[in-house]
This record gives structure tokens, C-alpha cells and sequence, in this order.
């Protein structure tokens, strides 16, 4: 049962609505089903999305924090619904990617689907009207990020991927690539946010290669409420 109230809508974005509590400190996200790619230039909407991300990114949170990781998680909620700290957002989304897909083939045209050498972390701009460049350090100062902020945001995203792989790996999946966001709290912590999806990571079946994300969508693959559905029940049980 829910113990914290929806109040005035902060924030709407392409996925989820967050919304005030009672208490300043923590928020509530509620995932929707709807979905968009491409900078939000494809729509499209499927039943159980909202389910599958908040669910997924619940059990995922609370594996992490197990595991010694910082997470703006509190609790669930209900079943598209999750409470979170509230932070103030870097405006840099961390990007690991273990295996050549999407935008690195195209970037330095490796074949997708070959393993990389070891993980890749890049740092985007969190801008949809800049369209999420990719920046360097340098650009990133330029903007009053400092640098130790960014050093964390490698150091995070490295960690998360370390535990994740594995995580996965035992699931029967192949953790490709995903995204990653943080936050600070008011006492100055850094911490993972955002969310662990199939709408922020690209998933793959270690026998089939068989696609389990929303790389579905964005392809006209078909099978994406089934693909949705079959992540959540390989991290839920």
C-alpha cells in the first residue's frame, strides 16, 4: 500500500511523471507506458511498460545498495509507482557499454555486436534540444560541472557495471550497454539515479542474441511487450 501521496507534478518527461510528497525529501516517480525514440521524434505506447520499469528498477536499486552502492532509492511504492531522495540532477548522463551497438558502431564503425575490449564510459549532456552530445571533461568544466563530479561519474558507472554484468549474466543476458544519471542529496552525497530498464539498457539473450529491450521499438523489431515482460520476470522471479 502506498504510503506517500502524489502531490503537485514536478517534472513530465518522455516515460515517467514526478510528483511532490508530503515530505520536500522525497519524491514520487510513476512510470508510464508510454514510450518515444529518436529524441522523441518515434511515439508509441504498450501495456505493463510503466510495470516492468519501476519493478525492474526497484529489485535493480536494491541489489546495488546491497552491493555498497549509493542509490536515490526509497521504496515502491506500488507497481508503476517508486519514492526516491531528491537530489540535484548533474546535467550529465553516463553512458557503459560493453559490447558495440547503436551509436558506437556508427561512431567508430565496429560491427555491432563485437565485444569491446574492456567497458567504455561516456559522458553526455543531459540536453534534448542539444540532442545528449557527447562532451569531453574539458567541455563539461566549461559548464560548471566539476571535475571531481565527473570522476565520480566514471568511477559509478565502471562500479555498476562490474555488479550488473554479473547480475545479468546469471539471469541468462548479456548487459550490452546502458545509462546511467546522478544526483546529489542535501549533505553533498553523490549517488546513482534515473533508472534500470529495458528503455535505458540494451539487453541481449546469452544464447539466442535475441534483443530484450526497447532497441524493439526503436527497429519496428515487434515483440516489445513480450520482450518487456520477459526481463521483468528474469529479474523478479
Amino acid at each position: 500500500m502506498a504510503t506517500n501521496e502524489a502531490g503537485e507534478i514536478l517534472y513530465e518527461g518522455k516515460a515517467k511523471q514526478v510528483f511532490a510528497t508530503d515530505d520536500p525529501q522525497v519524491l514520487l516517480h510513476r512510470y508510464k507506458d508510454d514510450a518515444t525514440a529518436y529524441n522523441a521524434a518515434k511515439r508509441g505506447s504498450w501495456e505493463g511498460k510503466g510495470r516492468t520499469n519501476a519493478m525492474m528498477s526497484a529489485a535493480i536499486f536494491k541489489y546495488l545498495e546491497e552491493h555498497g552502492v549509493p542509490t536515490h532509492f526509497i521504496s515502491q511504492e506500488d507497481e508503476t509507482s517508486i519514492t526516491t531522495k531528491n537530489l540535484q540532477m548533474l546535467p550529465v548522463e553516463v553512458v557503459v557499454r560493453n559490447v558495440a551497438a547503436g551509436s558506437l558502431s556508427r561512431l567508430i564503425g565496429i560491427e555491432e555486436g563485437t565485444p569491446l575490449s574492456a567497458p567504455i564510459v561516456e559522458l553526455c549532456l543531459k540536453s534534448d534540444e542539444l540532442g545528449d552530445p557527447m562532451l569531453t571533461h574539458a567541455h563539461f568544466r566549461e559548464l560548471g560541472v566539476p571535475e571531481d563530479d565527473l570522476m565520480f561519474c566514471e568511477e559509478l558507472g565502471l562500479r555498476v557495471n562490474e555488479l550488473l554484468t554479473s547480475f545479468f549474466d546469471e539471469k541468462g543476458i548479456i548487459l550490452v550497454d546502458f545509462k546511467i544519471e546522478v544526483g546529489r542529496d542535501p549533505g553533498g552525497e553523490l549517488m546513482l539515479a534515473d533508472e534500470i530498464s529495458p528503455d535505458t539498457c540494451r539487453f541481449w539473450d546469452k544464447e539466442t542474441g535475441e534483443k530484450l529491450d526497447k532497441d524493439r521499438f526503436r527497429r519496428d523489431m515487434g515483440g516489445v511487450e513480450e520482450a518487456y515482460a520477459e526481463m521483468l520476470r528474469r529479474v523478479t522471479g
